[in-house]
């Protein structure tokens, strides 16, 4: 499965956002988990965090 994405503008640095889909597939609730990135060989790679979001009080 690839996806072609565009980066946007996100202050100083650019963002890039994740649709629905590819965040049923990881099984992420972005209320609710994070996300890890890392990168190997030149590639990117997300996967689901073990932590969690902090409520914001």
């Amino acid at each position: 499965m690839t996806y072609d994405r565009k980066l946007i503008r996100n202050g100083n640095g650019w963002a890039m956002t994740l649709n629905s889909t590819i965040l049923e597939f990881l099984d992420v609730n972005p209320e609710i988990n994070m996300v890890k990135y890392s990168l190997y060989n030149n590639t990117l790679v997300i996967k689901k965090s073990d932590k969690k979001v902090k409520n914001k009080k």
